[in-house]
């Protein structure tokens, strides 16, 4: 999903920040400086969609790929390719031996603020993302959880809460919950490396951190 930005670690460039004691306690804005990371930047993802239709979930497999502050790339290698560009407003989506689609983010109004807002995480700016969203954080510095939940009512009818789970400076899942539907799950580095041939629902949950698929 276009919300699951290319936040966690392992980084392309760029130093690792110190490793934090894991007693902390922990406070937003610990948490949100800290995923404050510079480009270029790429991470893989495992995206997971619970579904009351399926055995089991709908798994996406790809990368993000952050070559500039302005753009943002989702690349989709399983079940099918196809790469997703986010730049100056517009949405660009392409498959092979297709023509590629474009629309204007102002179509998807929602979207445009998620996008705003998660680009205000990437740049660790606390006070841009508490414009957007009520600010929730539990735990410890060493396996944190932030709770965000939209304060625009046009982004809360499509979105009821987006749960990052974390450890130090590592974002390793994030979770989505729509105000109507299933949850999705984007497991991020190193959760989505564990992932890897994992395809039970719990399981890909507990990694994630959230509360298990049922």
């Amino acid at each position: 999903m276009l919300l699951a930005l290319a936040l966690a670690t392992p980084w392309a460039s760029g130093a690792q920040p110190a490793p934090e004691p894991r007693a902390a306690v922990v406070e937003a804005r610990w948490i949100i400086e800290r995923l404050r990371r510079p480009t270029p930047t790429r991470t893989p993802f495992v995206e997971v969609r619970d579904s009351t239709l399926l055995k089991t979930p709908l798994r996406i497999e790809g990368e993000y790929v952050r070559p500039d502050a302005a753009t943002f790339v989702r690349r989709v290698t399983a079940p099918y390719v196809e790469t997703t560009t986010i730049r100056a407003g517009e949405a660009t989506i392409a498959r092979a031996g297709r023509t590629p689609r474009r629309f204007s983010l102002s179509r998807v109004p929602e979207l445009a603020g998620l996008q705003a807002s998660f680009g205000a995480l990437l740049a660790g700016d606390l006070a841009a993302v508490e414009r957007t969203y009520r600010i929730r954080a539990d735990g410890t510095r060493g396996d944190w959880h932030v709770t965000l939940v939209p304060r625009d009512p046009a982004l809360a009818a499509k979105v009821h809460e987006v749960l990052l789970h974390g450890r130090g400076a590592e974002l390793r899942c994030i979770e989505t919950r729509p105000a109507g539907g299933e949850v999705q799950r984007t497991l991020l580095a190193g959760a989505a490396q564990q992932a890897a041939g994992v395809v039970d629902g719990a399981t890909l949950a507990r990694l994630c951190g959230g509360v298990p698929a049922r």
